[in-house]
């Protein structure tokens, strides 16, 4: 130890007395004895900082990015082009080292991006009032369970198969908190069943879910099942994907009452998981129970135009049993960029965007269909995203399918059958503006193959 943290013993006894602890040992007896290590850390000796940088080099390419295979892969996450202006704009000091502007005299530029943010998933959304974001899509769909709970007491959500799995989780493991159950309505065709629907839905429901396009790929009915719950108290909670708003009917205008998603398409990269935001939007029925922060705009003494956080209904700024939110860091630079971009795509520009998709999305499905082996699994119009069936045996095999298409330098999409036992055999294909029509053809092509010796493998497996 060097001379600046050295102790000695009579130090140690010292301090101890000091504090009235009589040993070292006395200060952990909170802690479970079934937790406590007992023993050293088992950390490697330290390195150079070459060799630390040499280590992490050789880790990093053990991964395999959407810039060194062409990527079908979608689920949520989507290889969209980030415009250079996005990374110079989160790049400047004022963005990117701000933490929260409780200060607004000195917080007008931070607290402006929250204002403008907001606006744009109010104008895409046709809702009135958003927050200024959350962590990301699924715990944008947990926090509206809450909104939903605070405002009706009701204690069951209804919820769509077709919401993103790792949205239903995160609502089931909230609901444990919560004190709520979740009852989920099966898929029909591809889209939520309407009728299983209609009946799930009671007096004692708080909250009803379903997503927009749903996971595979197919777009709802979304004012037929938000009419549907409108004889009920419950909060209809629609989860969208934002670029096919551009095209499809918002939720403003489709009897929705809260709109969530994952805001990672516009203008945030992949980065193997994050970080990226959720945006939050809603009825003004609800704008008193809504999470996190939301920045208003105002005139100061001289009247000049200002901004500042109103209806801080967090945790830190009220009593805690109030608090309709415990989200404590921001995720202003995500939703910076979400708003550049949408401001870099303009009006025309994303309408443009998702009609392209439309079409690329269209082309990929004609083109799939026509491989032997690969049909489809619904036939629900789809906007950017599709599911697939492929002609082999199980889950088992659709992986050993899509490792063959990633040998060959090509990522065919994600195996439904790891979230859908009722689909063993599906493929959810996903179509980003990046996707060419040639590396099209070349999917139907490598997918093809690869289906046609997964399914050759298994006729001399069945000759052995």
């Amino acid at each position: 130890m060097s001379r600046y943290t050295a102790t000695t013993a009579d130090d140690l006894k010292a301090m101890l007395e000091a504090i009235g602890a009589s040993s070292v040992e006395e200060l952990f007896d909170a802690i479970p004895e079934g937790v406590r290590l007992r023993r050293e850390l088992d950390l490697p000796a330290g390195m150079p900082e070459q060799d630390v940088y040499a280590h992490l080099l050789d880790l990093a390419r053990r991964n395999t990015s959407a810039e060194d295979e062409v990527t079908f892969l979608g689920a949520g996450m989507y290889d969209h082009y980030v415009p250079a202006v996005i990374d110079m704009l989160l790049g400047r000091s004022e963005f990117l080292t701000p933490y929260t502007p409780y200060q607004p005299e000195i917080s007008q530029g931070g607290l402006q991006v929250m204002f403008e943010y907001q606006t744009a998933i109010s104008e895409l959304t046709a809702l009135p009032v958003s927050n200024a974001s959350v962590y990301e899509g699924p715990s944008a769909v947990g926090a509206a369970g809450y909104l939903a709970k605070l405002a009706n007491g009701k204690r069951r959500f209804v919820v769509s198969r077709g919401l993103h799995p790792h949205s239903r989780e995160t609502l089931r493991t909230l609901s444990r908190g919560y004190g709520t159950e979740v009852v989920e309505v099966p898929l029909k065709d591809g889209v939520t069943d309407p009728d299983a629907w209609a009946a799930a839905i009671d007096d004692d429901t708080a909250a009803v879910f379903f997503q927009q396009p749903n996971f595979l790929g197919a777009v709802e009915d979304a004012a037929a099942l938000a009419q549907a719950a409108k004889d009920s108290p419950a909060v209809v909670v629609g989860s969208y994907d934002p670029i096919p708003l551009a095209i499809l009917a918002p939720p403003g205008e489709c009897g929705v009452d809260v709109a969530v998603g994952e805001g990672q398409t516009l203008g945030n990269r992949l980065d193997f998981g994050g970080p990226s935001f959720g945006f939050f939007a809603a009825t003004e029925a609800y704008l008193r129970r809504m999470p996190g922060r939301i920045a208003g705009e105002t005139k100061d003494v001289d009247g000049r135009r200002g901004f500042v956080l109103t209806l801080q209904t967090r945790e830190q700024h009220i009593r805690r049993e109030k608090a309709t939110s415990n989200i404590c860091t921001s995720q202003a630079l995500n939703a910076l960029a979400g708003v550049v971009y949408l401001s870099w795509l303009g009006r025309t520009g994303i309408v443009e965007l998702a009609e392209l998709l439309l079409q690329r999305t269209a082309y990929a499905r004609e083109a799939l269909g026509a491989v032997e082996g690969v049909s489809a699994l619904h036939e629900q119009p789809a906007v950017r995203e599709f599911a697939v069936q492929l002609d082999v045996e199980d889950l088992e095999a659709v992986r050993r399918v899509i490792a063959r298409c990633q040998d060959a330098g090509l990522n065919p999409g994600y195996a439904l059958g790891r979230d859908y036992e009722e689909h063993p055999t599906g493929l959810l294909v996903a179509i980003t503006e990046q996707r060419t029509k040639e590396q099209i053809d070349r999917l139907a092509a490598v997918l093809g193959a690869a289906v046609a010796a997964e399914r050759s493998a298994d006729r001399e497996e069945v000759r052995a």
